[in-house]
């Protein structure tokens, strides 16, 4: 099985990368760093920025993620500062902003980049359109998941399972298009 060093402390995302590249003989290495994140409009951008750094101090393949909540009626906010409104005003605070609101529209966005040698990165992209419910429900998934209910579903993604949700997330697209191209691509990891 071939390994790649997924650079995240969030174990969440470890958990969602790994069951979905193990399908593709891809086991995670985890590792977290301490990468300044750049401040950037677009979650592809901090990805591959994260991704060329992360390769450059650990001279070896790697992979970075980075996703956001795009809400309409907010013009797109929280976006790539999804996880420090989360940490800020959190769920409520989020409930609160659409207190009201007709327009309930939203779509999660994901970024994976890879580096090999921290002088290239390719991006891989996923989103998933959804609405934003009127309470928290669920007991799954990490930040928003208790918030957003992709298109065609009645629950919420911290209401699926593991399986379930990575079938229809954002996270899920992302990695699976990384998983397809590298295997085309046949790529062996150094040990």
């Amino acid at each position: 099985m071939k390994a790649i060093t997924f650079v995240t402390g969030n174990a969440h995302k470890v958990a969602e990368a790994a069951e979905i590249l193990s399908g593709f003989g891809i086991k995670l290495r985890q590792m977290d760093l301490e990468l300044e994140e750049p401040q950037a409009d677009y979650v592809e951008d901090i990805a591959k920025t994260c991704a060329l750094r992360a390769a450059s101090m650990l001279r070896r393949p790697v992979l970075v993620e980075d996703s956001g909540l795009f809400i309409s009626a907010l013009r797109g906010f929280p976006g790539p500062y999804s996880s420090y409104v989360y940490k800020k005003i959190g769920v409520r605070g989020i409930l609160v902003l659409m207190r009201g609101r007709r327009d309930r529209a939203a779509r999660f966005l994901s970024a994976v980049a890879y580096s090999a040698d921290g002088k290239d990165a390719k991006v891989f992209r996923g989103s998933t359109v959804g609405t934003i419910s009127t309470v928290a429900r669920g007991r799954g998934g990490f930040c928003f998941d208790v918030i957003f209910v992709a298109r065609g579903q009645r629950k919420t993604f911290a209401e699926l399972s593991l399986h379930e949700k990575n079938a229809l997330s954002h996270r899920g697209k992302a990695f699976r298009s990384f998983a397809r191209w590298l295997r085309r691509r046949k790529v062996i990891f150094p040990s």
